[in-house]
């Protein structure tokens, strides 16, 4: 399951923002299933209609959607790297997280009160940029002190140690880990220091209710400095979140439409998300069930299979495979195969987006 981590300073729209999405995500759901871990933490189903639409076609009992869980770190401030704010217990928590969301100010308020005295999203950024990066430095410099001792008798210490010493020279001149290209080896070798500026960011720009389907000049600000990071993007806007919670789900989408958008901000957020990590999702459908996988793009159809069971994987003879589109248009998987859409592909096929599927394998 996706772990995403929201980001941000104080004041910024953070914690309202979570409130609302895990919010929304229960009310719009009631078939999914939803669960809060602890009060920071909630998992909440990825909407998909073509769940809907499968299970209509196969006659299914349950829909099971894939799964996001969010985690809501609290306000992270200038000196976290240093301890300030409870910095040290926040900065731990987003290492456990795939990828960081970071919720950037681009409204302005006088009745909400800016840490810093003004609105300006792109300083709000490099201030949190700023103390991932002293966190990870300091994590490097810990971890290459022991390494230096090994790498007297150990190749695999003097290896680490020089992948090491590379991003820290990104980090010194403000970069961020990520932007240094490593060897599958050398990622390998680092990932269980779990740097937090090797993580993807998404930029989620917190726009006011009337900027949602246009934006503004800070969005504006905000996406050049994605662009130059390689960083995602989505404009999303907690106030509309937080009054989406008391419509009715009817009527959502013509109070959505009103606004000029197709979409609330969690199906945005978790696009945006599945973009960035280079994810896919592919389907199973039957009398029993009807469920939604995710994958890594690239993954061949062993390694699909073996998302569902390890034992899958191992004992894979061939994948019946249809796109999703076309069964929508054939009607049934009977239909498909009459017209040729349902083909059996082996071992090197690589999954599509939308691909449904059935395995055939030993055990």
């Amino acid at each position: 399951m996706l772990k995403a981590g929201i980001v941000g300073l104080p004041n910024v729209g953070k914690s309202t923002l979570f409130n609302a999405l895990v919010a929304n995500a229960q009310a719009e759901a009631a078939n999914y299933p939803f669960c809060t871990i602890e009060p920071n933490s909630g998992i909440v189903s990825v909407p998909d209609e073509r769940l809907a639409r499968l299970s209509a076609i196969s006659g299914s009992k349950e829909l099971i959607p894939t799964r996001v869980e969010f985690v809501d770190i609290a306000g992270l401030v200038k000196g976290a790297s240093q301890g300030e704010g409870l910095g040290n217990k926040f900065l731990a928590n987003i290492r456990e997280v795939d990828a960081i969301v970071h919720v950037v100010r681009c409204f302005d308020d006088d009745d909400v009160i800016h840490v810093s005295g003004s609105v300006d999203p792109v300083r709000d950024a490099e201030v949190i940029n700023l103390e991932l990066g002293l966190a990870d430095l300091a994590q490097i410099e810990k971890r290459r002190e022991r390494l230096r001792k090994q790498a007297r008798t150990s190749k695999e210490a003097q290896a680490e140690d020089a992948a090491l010493e590379r991003v820290q020279q990104v980090l010194e001149q403000g970069g961020a880990a990520r932007s240094v290209v490593l060897s599958p080896e050398e990622t390998a070798m680092i990932r269980p220091l779990g740097l937090l500026t090797a993580k993807p960011i998404i930029y989620a720009t917190n726009v006011s209710e009337d900027d949602l389907a246009g934006g503004n000049a800070w969005v504006e600000q905000v996406g050049e400095l994605a662009a130059q990071e390689g960083a995602g993007t989505v404009r999303i806007s907690a106030q509309v979140e937080a009054e989406l919670i008391e419509l009715p789900e009817e009527d959502r989408a013509e109070f959505l439409a009103g606004l000029g958008v197709s979409e609330g901000g969690l199906q945005s957020l978790i696009r945006a998300t599945y973009t960035l990590l280079g994810l896919r999702t592919y389907f199973t459908t039957g009398e029993k069930e009807t469920r939604a996988w995710t994958i890594q793009a690239g993954m061949t159809a062993p390694q699909a299979a073996g998302v569902i069971h390890t034992d899958f994987e191992r004992g894979f003879i061939r994948a019946q495979t249809v796109s999703y589109n076309q069964l929508l248009e054939a009607g049934s998987l009977i239909e498909a195969r009459n017209r040729g859409w349902l083909r059996s592909e082996g071992k090197e096929y690589v999954v599509a987006e939308g691909d449904v599927m059935e395995f055939l394998f030993n055990v």
